[in-house]
């Protein structure tokens, strides 16, 4: 199924036209050149339509009218100019607790239109973001953004697209081996959801908000240096996601020569110490820094010294494992920081663990079944093993016991979650027909633990 994918060029000033049923995005565009001008720009349009499944190629569609407009990149020289913050209705941000995952909702009204923005899904085996969804009312989303394509971020966009109406979707443009990462595909073919792999240096007016894509510049084939990463401006407030971008990847956006300088920065990778170095902390300089976790999670983020590298700094911290949801309200003059749960967070000592205060529960009641959609059934003769390691749900710990499971392809194994049989682990990089015969004879994996 062919889809109308829309990208707005940098150069040229171009102006496009959304999908009536989302409303006009209204805006201007900034420039040093032209602030004073009266004139209106026109453009030329032009449609064409691309097959996802066969190419990831980017075509461009742009429409003479009102709508979205992407400005000139910004960079130090040159920010933003957003509307007048008096002028502002509430804007909220949601950083929902979605355990050792991620989503954001970002919501706002203007001028009679309703503007809603999701950035990533949760994980795959679940339904709470949907759920969420749902319990605040929100039946639309203008633009719904993948970072990269790990099933802890794209996990429900399929259940996303099949409940609600979508406008567009934005991904990296990295591919996955993952079944997770080829229904997100499905789901997007079948639909008539809009595409868009977005690039550093575009920058968007989606009525009052500005968006000003932060990375990737190119694909490196590694996922979590591609992640979207982004810089949001509502007024005089701003905030930074960067998905699960890491220190290198921090590094290239500090060297860039865009505006990273917010109010608000969601942590980078859940809050690893492979991220969110002092170089970038000091490049973004926030008052306040979110991470999404989970309680108790594997990989023990957030990691003390990322603690200590944003208390140190009298950053205010907080994190969804510890305060459940947290919800970031401003008139893009002020805001105001709610959670779900007190809490305190400080860096481990000996007894202690990583926390003080309340904890947040990983799970919801309404995620119980969500495991059926998608284990799927395997018919290998490891699922009868009564010890085997449930590949879908196993701790990256336990799948080092299985042989051929070191560390690196351990991580690998649960970011391709979920697995509808063993022989699916045959996608893993250095598993191949010698390694999984062996794997199966022993009967170490299984799918669903049966």
């Amino acid at each position: 199924m062919n889809l109308c994918l829309i990208v707005f060029l940098i150069t040229g000033c171009q102006e496009a036209e959304t999908n009536e049923a989302t409303g006009d995005y209204n805006s201007e565009i900034a420039s040093e050149n032209n602030a004073d001008s009266d004139e209106s720009s026109e453009t030329e349009s032009k449609e064409e339509n691309l097959d996802i499944k066969e190419e990831n190629e980017i075509e461009t569609e742009s429409n003479t009218n009102q709508g979205v407009e992407q400005n000139e990149g910004n960079t130090e020289e040159n920010p933003r100019d957003g509307p007048s913050a008096d002028k502002l209705n509430e804007m909220k941000v949601h950083y929902i607790d979605v355990g050792q995952a991620d989503a954001t909702l970002i919501e706002y009204s203007y001028e009679g239109d309703d503007f809603r923005i999701l950035i990533d899904t949760g994980n795959w085996d679940a339904n709470n973001v949907v759920n969420y969804l749902e319990s605040h009312e929100i039946s639309h989303l203008d633009i719904l953004i993948g970072t990269h394509p790990h099933a802890d971020h794209i996990g429900q966009i399929d259940q996303v697209i099949a409940n609600l109406d979508v406008e567009e979707v934005w991904l990296s443009g990295d591919t996955a081996t993952s079944d997770i990462y080829q229904e997100v595909m499905d789901a997007i073919e079948d639909s008539n959801v809009e595409f868009h792999e977005p690039r550093a240096g575009e920058g968007y007016d989606i009525g009052p908000l500005g968006l000003e894509i932060l990375n990737p510049d190119t694909l490196t084939g590694d996922l979590n240096e591609g992640s979207v990463s982004l810089r949001m401006d509502y007024g005089e407030v701003s905030f930074i996601f960067t998905g699960d971008a890491e220190s290198q990847t921090e590094n290239a956006m500090s060297q860039s020569g865009l505006h990273l300088e917010a109010d608000i920065l969601q942590l980078g990778h859940h809050g690893s110490n492979t991220a969110t170095t002092d170089d970038f902390l000091n490049a973004v300089n926030p008052d306040v820094a979110i991470y999404s976790a989970g309680s108790d999670n594997q990989y023990g983020h957030p990691h003390d010294e990322v603690i200590s590298r944003v208390t140190d700094k009298g950053i205010e911290l907080y994190g969804t494992d510890v305060h459940g949801t947290v919800i970031v309200s401003t008139d893009g003059a002020t805001y105001d920081v709610t959670t779900k749960k007190d809490g305190n967070i400080t860096p481990a000592s000996p007894s202690s663990g990583n926390y003080s205060g309340s904890s947040s529960s990983s799970n919801s009641s309404d995620d119980a079944d969500s495991n059926d959609r998608n284990n799927g059934n395997d018919n290998d003769s490891a699922t009868n093993t009564e010890n085997c390691v449930d590949i879908n749900s196993a701790s990256t710990e336990e799948i080092e016991s299985i042989i051929h499971f070191g560390p690196a392809r351990a991580e690998e194994l649960v970011h391709s979650r979920p697995f509808k049989s063993v022989d699916s682990l045959s996608k893993i990089n250095g598993i191949g027909e010698a390694r999984l015969a062996d794997i199966k004879s022993e009967g170490l994996a299984c799918v669903g633990g049966e």
